[in-house]
C-alpha cells in the first residue's frame, strides 16, 4: 500500500499562494495521485488528480485555472500549487492515491490517504 506524507499547508490572505507537497512511498506507474479537501461541516471533495504514468490531470470546477497539480517522478512527490486563494478554499487538504484515475474523485475509491495538512485563507 502506498504511504503518503503531506506538507506545505499554512495561513495566507485572500489572493495569496501556497504549494502543497505529497511524498509517496511504494509509488507505482499505474497509480493515480491527487488531492482532496474537507472543510468543517462539509464532505470531503476531490480537488485535483494526476496519472502517475500518463501525467494526465483533472480538476474540480471550483479550482480550475487557480490550482495546478504536478509531479516529480524522481522524488515520488506530487505537488499542488494553489494561486488566487479564496476564503472558501479553507480546508484540511489530503493527499490520496488509487490504482488508475477512473473515479478518482469518489472518496470511497481511494485506497491510500495522507494525514492531512491545513490550509487557511483569511479575507
Amino acid at each position: 500500500q502506498v504511504q503518503l506524507v503531506e506538507s506545505g499547508g499554512g495561513s495566507v490572505q485572500t489572493g495569496g499562494s501556497l504549494r502543497l507537497s505529497c511524498a509517496a512511498s511504494g509509488y507505482t506507474v499505474g497509480y493515480c495521485m491527487g488531492w482532496f479537501r474537507q472543510a468543517p461541516g462539509k464532505e470531503r471533495e476531490g480537488v485535483a488528480s494526476i496519472g502517475a504514468g500518463t501525467g494526465s490531470t483533472n480538476y474540480a470546477t471550483s479550482v480550475k485555472g487557480r490550482f495546478t497539480i504536478s509531479q516529480d517522478k524522481a522524488k515520488n512527490t506530487v505537488y499542488l500549487q494553489m494561486n488566487s486563494l479564496k476564503p472558501e478554499d479553507t480546508a484540511m487538504y489530503y493527499c490520496a492515491a488509487k490504482v488508475g484515475c477512473g473515479g478518482f474523485f469518489v472518496t470511497a475509491n481511494v485506497r491510500s490517504w495522507g494525514q492531512g495538512t491545513q490550509v487557511t485563507v483569511s479575507s
